[in-house]
């Protein structure tokens, strides 16, 4: 289930955000639930972000589900012919349907399950999805540092025995500036250094990551970070 794209309606550069605008109410068309769903953006590593239109009916969006295919029907049986036959037949079992799904084979051995988001709602969410995704790199002791330094207020970082972590949980395209006070970071406590932002990186911090080796990743609302340079690919591939 999802919120419905509008055709032929164009799309909004985000540039300020909301987290009361940012969800959309979302009507299953199967069961009927109506639950909040994160609207669809479309982000960009130099740090534009555009939202999506979804279909709103009174406040309510309109949801895709896929439905159970209906079981073939199969008539009865009447009564067998022949002498020994003394009243009906109860009906025959129902042929079995065709799966609604078929999985593919597996190809490769996965290195590790799937990872598991955590919705962001709040600034605090967000320092705790990057703190799962570390973990579920194979990051072991994760655990919040503070909450930045005075002049530098939306600085929060998380530590590990082998990472260093700063996420940007607000609308403004990580600095090269931040970047490079991670990587010393990362020097000085002999650790890792990555760097998670909402709202993407400018041109330079982009530059500056690929020359200093820093793994960068871009987290949508639904909490799930994305790689965004050669080296976050690298990390994700082979893990801690």
């Amino acid at each position: 289930m999802a919120p419905a794209p509008v055709g032929g309606v164009p799309v909004q550069p985000v540039t300020y955000r909301s987290w009361a605008e940012e969800w959309v109410a979302v009507r299953c068309t199967a069961c009927g639930r109506e639950d909040q769903w994160p609207r669809p953006e479309l982000g960009c590593p130099c740090g534009t972000v555009l939202r999506i239109p979804v279909r709103e009916d009174g406040g309510t969006g309109t949801g895709t589900a896929l439905a159970r295919p209906a079981e073939p029907s199969v008539p009865e049986a009447g009564p067998a012919a022949g002498p020994a036959s003394a009243g009906p037949h109860p009906p025959g079992p129902h042929p079995a349907g065709p799966p609604a799904y078929i999985p593919l084979p597996r190809t490769a051995a996965s290195p590790r399950p799937s990872f598991r988001p955590l919705t962001i709602r709040t600034a605090h969410d967000a320092v705790t999805a990057a703190a799962l995704y570390l973990r579920w790199l194979g990051f072991e002791g994760v655990v919040r540092a503070g909450e930045g330094t005075e002049g530098a207020p939306y600085l929060i970082d998380l530590c590990g025995p082998e990472v260093v972590a700063q996420v940007e949980p607000t609308t403004r395209p990580a600095n090269v500036r931040s970047v490079e006070c991670l990587w010393l970071n990362g020097l000085g406590a002999s650790a890792l250094g990555v760097f998670f932002s909402l709202a993407g990186y400018a041109d330079d911090a982009l530059a500056r990551a690929d020359d200093l080796g820093i793994p960068l990743f871009v987290m949508d609302l639904t909490g799930t970070p994305r790689p965004v340079n050669g080296a976050a690919d690298e990390l994700v591939s082979t893990g801690a």
